[in-house]
């Protein structure tokens, strides 16, 4: 069971890098790309569906963590309170700006690229603890990191956007290439928490076995589920016009 959890949580880690490396990328990149209102509506449409969606990557990530890592979670926990402050201080001003957005104005756009720049430093800076890194070795994990989100949101952008930020993404990906880009640098996201995290004493620290029985197996259930929704959620997100995008944005959130 220790074996499986360790799998569930490498997976769900993962799969929340890559997933949303590509949303929170895209927000850093807002204003590079979308010059104006219909620009950034764009940028909006196709970030609207797909946040949440991979956020819950996330909650499942931390959900095996607790609960099958209790004593690990509260000791990690601790020593990176700092990182978890700024990690959720960003998260809450990004969706607060995607939420906030269908009001119109400049200041939900402030608060997407904003929060999104400082959630990936922060996870830029998480990483850079768990691989000990400290200094100027810390800072350039997190510049690192930064630049990785931004290409794999770039990459994400020149598959998903049109118009003009499409033309501005595309040829900033690399043109014929761009989803070569993104495959590329997904793969490298989903693999850095996990060399990030190898080190981490997770089997010494797993919780009792009639815990871990109960929650592997349900947690296990929910693979194909999460699965068959993400996939979903990537086959309904078609490219969409600036009206189009707007109206559905709106229609999102409300």
């Amino acid at each position: 069971m220790e074996t499986l959890a360790i799998g569930l949580l490498g997976f769900f880690t993962a799969g929340y890098f890559a997933l949303a490396g590509a949303d929170l990328g895209l927000g850093m990149l807002l204003p590079l790309l979308g010059r104006d209102r219909a620009d950034r509506d764009r940028i909006a449409a196709a970030l609207a569906p797909y946040f949440l969606g991979s956020e819950v990557w996330l909650v499942a990530a931390a959900g095996v963590f607790i609960g099958c890592f209790p004593e690990l979670e509260g000791e990690l926990f601790t020593e990176l309170l700092p990182v978890l402050v700024l990690l959720l201080a960003g998260w809450i001003v990004r969706d607060a700006g995607l939420w906030w957005r269908v009001h119109g104005g400049r200041v939900p756009d402030v608060m997407i690229c904003a929060g999104s720049w400082t959630v990936v430093a922060a996870w830029g800076w998480a990483l850079a603890g768990l691989l000990g890194g400290a200094g100027g070795l810390a800072l350039a994990t997190v510049a690192g990191v930064a630049l990785l989100f931004a290409a794999h949101g770039l990459g994400y952008g020149a598959l998903r956007l049109t118009g003009e930020p499409y033309r501005r993404a595309r040829q900033l990906a690399g043109g014929p290439g761009r989803g070569q880009t993104f495959a590329l640098t997904g793969a490298v996201l989903a693999a850095l928490p996990l060399l990030a995290g190898a080190g981490l004493p997770l089997r010494e620290n797993a919780a009792a076995g009639p815990v871990l029985g109960l929650l592997v197996p349900a947690l296990t259930a929910f693979v194909p589920v999460l699965l068959a929704a993400q996939l979903w959620l990537w086959r309904a997100t078609a490219r969409t016009g600036p009206r189009e995008g707007a109206a559905r944005t709106t229609a999102f959130f409300f």
